[in-house]
């Protein structure tokens, strides 16, 4: 037997056909708009931290709280170090994120927020991607002390809050 299809179950059937290309058509567009955006962030990042200057870095790390400079022979010896790699800390500014977080003076940075620090324009771009975010970690070095009886180096972790007004 023959049957003729009804006129309202071949639109439902269109219907349900276009609706599922409308749909795809949808996560398609979302998927390219999310891909292109993707691509805009990753380039203007990388454009920024081609941009970055030791003086720039320098800035950033005030902002922060420190004052640094990139460990050299001289301060890898003085500071017992294995490698001349990485920022060192000169200076604590009172009252800053760093201070608050708990960065100390010979500290060694080695990472900010997952950055690895190796050096001040590392350090440059770390800061740059996350002193606006208002939370992040900081990684330091602290090499051993012998005016403190016991305590020897280690690496230790800031949590960073910037306070807004």
């Amino acid at each position: 037997m023959l049957r003729i299809p009804s006129t309202q179950a071949t639109m439902a059937s269109h219907s349900h056909g276009l609706k599922g290309k409308v749909i795809f058509l949808c996560y398609l567009w979302l998927w390219t708009v999310l891909v292109l955006a993707a691509e805009a962030t990753v380039g203007a990042a990388k454009a920024a931290s081609e941009g970055m200057t030791e003086e720039r870095a320098l800035a950033l790390a005030e902002r922060f709280g420190v004052d640094v400079g990139e460990v050299d022979e001289e301060i890898k010896e003085f500071l017992g170090l294995t490698r001349a790699e990485g920022v060192v800390v000169f200076a604590v500014i009172g009252g800053t994120p760093a201070d608050l977080a708990g960065v100390k003076v010979k500290a060694i940075i080695k990472e900010v927020d997952r950055f690895e620090i190796k050096n001040l324009i590392d350090l440059g771009k770390a800061l740059e991607a996350t002193l606006d975010t208002q939370n992040f970690t900081v990684a330091t070095y602290e090499p051993s002390d012998p005016s403190d009886q016991g305590v020897t180096g280690g690496l230790n972790f800031h949590f960073v809050r910037i306070k807004q007004d």
